[in-house]
């Protein structure tokens, strides 16, 4: 099982003041402000109201609003990201100043319904996957602006994270290929050129592709939007010719009715974009006691 890392407070604020600020404007929420005293203190729950119940996200993300609102707010976690919850279980208490409680509470529960729905589709794919020993990987198929929470989730859901950027790994694409003039050169250039700690990642399409891969030795092969027999097929030569020590990654039009057929192809890892791209949001409220 993959255990999410904490999603820390200073890579998300950013975030969070544009979400308050998309909510509140200048005004603040001017409902409770001509009706509740300043002075009304509450508690209250957020609840999970999926009848088929969820995977976690976002409960920490909860609490840096609440700080960054009305930092008086007495917070309690009663679940963790990652946890399953069952239909009704409580995930969090939140005490204090009415006021800050009803400006929290949409902005609150957008972050949770979100990530918990990206947390919940993962869990999905990797509660099949896991049973072959293949591991569900996310892609940049995010939202803008977005990535660091989307990717957190996937976390929570026990999926893995593929390169976060541009930045952070090499991965040869279609187009990288036809500027290139080819796998092999594209390949053999970039070699000439990394940093001597970093793997190379090829997208291949067809066999003609494969045997370039293979011949210039890529550390990571993606088979991209093979049916599964072609990818039987190219696991095997993958083996024969590079062992195991080459990682294998499948990728392109994942789903659920087809992830299975997948998993038993040989591959390592799969990736899926719709589990950030796609997820449906999970349905939260936060109720007053």
């Amino acid at each position: 099982m993959q255990v999410p890392g904490k999603i820390n407070k200073y890579e998300i604020i950013n975030t969070i003041k544009e979400a308050i600020i998309e909510d509140m404007g200048g005004y603040g929420d001017i409902t409770s402000k001509y009706l509740i005293p300043e002075v009304s203190k509450s508690s209250a729950y957020i609840l999970c109201k999926e009848k088929d119940g969820a995977v976690l996200s976002g409960v920490d993300v909860a609490g840096y609003i609440l700080e960054q609102i009305d930092s008086t707010i007495q917070f309690e976690k009663i679940k963790s990201d990652g946890e399953k919850l069952k239909y009704l279980d409580k995930v969090c208490k939140i005490k204090g100043n009415t006021l800050g409680l009803l400006a929290a509470e949409r902005t609150i529960l957008n972050f949770i319904q979100y990530m918990s729905g990206i947390a919940t589709i993962t869990n999905k794919f990797s509660s099949i996957a896991s049973k072959y020993n293949v591991k569900i990987a996310d892609t940049r198929k995010t939202k803008p602006g977005l990535r660091k929470l989307e990717k957190y989730a996937v976390t929570c859901g026990s999926g893995y994270n593929h390169r976060f950027g541009l930045y952070d790994g090499i991965l040869i694409k279609d187009n990288h290929i036809k500027a290139a003039g080819g796998v092999k050169k594209a390949i053999n250039e970039i070699r000439n050129n990394m940093p001597h700690q970093l793997k190379i990642e090829v997208e291949v399409k067809d066999f003609n592709e494969l045997d370039e891969a293979i011949e210039a030795r890529a550390d990571i092969i993606m088979l991209d939007n093979m049916p599964a027999e072609k990818i039987i097929e190219a696991v095997k030569i993958i083996r024969k010719k590079l062992g195991s020590t080459c990682i294998i990654e499948a990728s392109g039009n994942v789903n659920l009715a087809n992830l299975e057929e997948l998993c038993r192809t040989g591959v390592n890892i799969i990736s899926v974009g719709g589990i950030t791209h796609s997820a449906p949001s999970i349905d939260f409220s936060l109720e007053f006691e």
